[in-house]
């Protein structure tokens, strides 16, 4: 009988154990400012079939899948609500995606290729470049009404709006301009003329300066534009062609990643001058900064891998295997960040990495030629 009771003892235990266990992996499952009733995904543009993947993130899984139309690009979490935005680039309009249940909600034609959109710091207006009309575009994001129209250069690629909320920087890739439009009027303001075929820029505005790094790729050179004045202030070497530009989130430094010369090169931003070339992987392309730990993330499709930098030591750290062909990346809205998220263009997949520990939590099946992800909580 003492026999017996001690095996019933030793059975509870062993269930209470198991208990804890599973609660403690359910806990580690899920984000920790995640409380009952808020939801968090992530949104992967499929360049491959036109939809886009709702991916739970607290469950890891494809919630929904949804079409969007050819060729979608340019995703943005709207800043005050819960909308996902996007444009179709074949199909010549921008998609507004309802989080709250999954569907498009609006189209609005824009003109032929629009590849990215931007939007105000308040979230009232949308501003986006139809590449293949050569037109810049202002949405009101209330009424989804086009509120603007005004003409640009050759092949505009890319509209950043300045912190400020005053201007529009567009990025002209053919006639290798900068234009500068007034956000509430679209009045042009200048022209500035650039390094060869530029396609990205990144905006550094204080109360001292306000200065536009713009990558351009036909010259393997950054272009720093002082936008107070309106001037070219010069054109810095690069070791090779750029593929994606990230400024430190205190504004310091600027990151370009070298895919053709495996580097990372590092631009003094006060100064304007190139101060380290840094090896990193084999063909370094997109990344993304964790503003609370100073760490870079950045994508290496040729070695299936993410790269982990620190940016105060300039170090990097161990590589996280991820599927083929890792591009863009997104983290989440928590601080600290709990999660970071890959597309594998060529595994169609979205990787989920934590951040604590550097490790890969799972590979989500997404749709085809995952390029871009953004994510909400809600």
């Amino acid at each position: 009988m003492p026999r017996r009771a001690l095996n019933y003892r030793l059975i509870i235990i062993a269930l209470v154990l198991i208990g804890l266990a599973a609660r403690e992996i359910a806990l580690e499952q899920r984000p920790s400012f995640l409380r009952p009733g808020l939801k968090l995904c992530a949104y992967v543009a499929n360049a491959g079939d036109g939809t886009v993947s709702v991916v739970d993130l607290v469950s890891l899984a494809v919630r929904a899948t949804v079409p969007v139309g050819a060729t979608p690009a340019g995703l943005r979490t709207h800043p005050t609500r819960a909308e996902i935005w996007g444009v179709s680039t074949d199909g010549g309009y921008v998609w507004v995606l309802d989080a709250k249940t999954d569907r498009v909600v609006a189209r609005i034609s824009v003109g032929a290729s629009p590849l990215s959109l931007d939007f105000s710091p308040n979230g009232q207006k949308a501003y986006v470049t139809a590449s293949g009309a050569d037109t810049l575009v202002a949405i009101d994001c209330a009424s989804r009404q086009i509120v603007g129209r005004a003409r640009t250069g050759k092949r505009p690629l890319v509209a950043r709006v300045t912190p400020n909320a005053k201007n529009v920087v567009v990025v002209n890739r053919d006639d290798a301009t900068l234009q500068v439009f007034d956000a509430a009027t679209l009045a042009l303001r200048a022209t500035i003329r650039v390094a060869a075929a530029p396609e990205d820029v990144v905006i550094l505005q204080n109360s001292e300066s306000s200065t536009a790094f713009v990558a351009a790729s036909g010259a393997a050179q950054i272009s720093v534009v002082d936008l107070r004045r309106n001037v070219l202030l010069t054109n810095l070497p690069l070791p090779g062609n750029p593929a994606g530009i990230f400024l430190k989130p205190d504004g310091g430094e600027l990151y370009i990643a070298v895919p053709d010369a495996h580097e990372l090169a590092i631009v003094d931003t006060w100064t304007h001058e190139l101060v380290e070339s840094k090896l990193i992987g084999s063909t370094p392309t997109r990344g993304i900064f964790d503003e609370s730990t100073l760490e870079l993330y950045v994508s290496d499709p040729a070695a299936n891998g993410v790269i982990p930098v620190d940016v105060n030591y300039r170090t990097t750290g161990i590589p996280v295997s991820v599927g083929q062909s890792p591009g863009a990346l997104a983290l989440d809205p928590s601080t600290p960040h709990n999660l970071l998220l890959v597309a594998d263009e060529n595994s169609n997949d979205l990787a989920v990495i934590r951040v604590r520990t550097g490790s890969l939590i799972t590979m989500v099946r997404v749709g085809n030629s995952p390029r871009d992800v953004a994510v909400l909580l809600y």
